[in-house]
């Protein structure tokens, strides 16, 4: 039994807005379409514009990598972040490179008692307990963590247990979370393939301020960084302080001339 021609009428239909096909289709120019669900929006207008679907990406990983841990990046998510909080959705955090601060995640509007941290045997600082590969129990619990679907949002900073096929088994498993997923990488990782269809390398552009390149997503490559002003964290002294040092650096350097008793005679 043969199934029945698509009508003409519905071909033509399809070909003008294939996104109907099916709803993880995308096209290459079109990197602002939804692909595949609803997305987060990041809290920054202008990177919500870069980003494929306006917004962070459910259901897939989104890769973030960083020159060194603290240039910005827990500033840059927490808007998002933030507002699953606020909507009753825990926010997982494993393997965090220091110990969280209450206070700061409150002062970012980050409610800490929906804020769950999960370290590895390896992190424990009691001796007898560092035991195991290296990361190993942490992405076992990161992969459960995303099919079960239950946590609004989650952060993993793996190191050297990021191997490519954690990497595949972690995709495959954040197609059942229903909300970001962020893996925090080394910038080294960069030229290394991933399966994370958003990948995003984070440097600091100033006091506060932070440069956003898009290194893989769903459409058309991104030209230049973006530049995004966090929320502050320095007092007005030292942020006057900070940008007259990066003044400082930035300014060309003037030829200074050689003293009287080392410049040649005319001859």
């Amino acid at each position: 039994m043969s199934l029945p021609a698509t009508p003409l009428p519905a071909r033509s239909a399809l070909l003008a807005q294939p996104s109907g096909l099916h709803p993880a289709l995308w096209r290459a120019h079109g990197g602002g379409e939804r692909a595949g669900g609803s997305t987060v929006a990041s809290g920054f207008v202008a990177l919500d514009a870069e980003l494929p679907g306006g917004g962070w990406p459910v259901r897939v990983l989104t890769e973030l990598l960083l020159a060194q841990p603290g240039v910005g990046e827990i500033r840059l998510l927490a808007p998002a972040l933030a507002a699953l909080a606020r909507g009753g959705r825990s926010v997982m955090l494993f393997d965090p490179p220091a110990e969280l601060s209450a206070t700061a995640l409150a002062q970012l509007g980050w409610p800490p008692g929906q804020c769950i941290v999960v370290r590895g045997r390896d992190g424990v600082r009691h001796p007898s307990l560092r035991r195991h590969l290296p990361g190993a129990d942490v992405c076992w619990a990161l992969e459960q963590v995303l099919r079960s679907g239950q946590a609004g949002a989650v952060l993993a900073w793996l190191g050297a247990a990021a191997r490519p096929d954690a990497l595949r088994r972690l995709q495959l498993a954040a197609q059942s979370h229903e909300g970001p997923a962020f893996l925090l990488r080394e910038l080294a990782e960069r030229i290394r393939p991933s399966p994370a269809p958003l990948r995003l390398s984070l440097h600091t552009a100033g006091p506060d301020e932070l440069a956003v390149q898009v290194v893989k997503r769903r459409g058309p490559a991104m030209s230049r960084p973006l530049h995004l002003a966090l929320s502050p964290v320095l007092s007005e002294r030292s942020r006057a302080l900070a940008l007259a040092l990066r003044a400082g650096a930035q300014a060309p350097r003037k030829a200074v001339p050689a003293p009287a008793s080392l410049q040649a005679e005319p001859r």
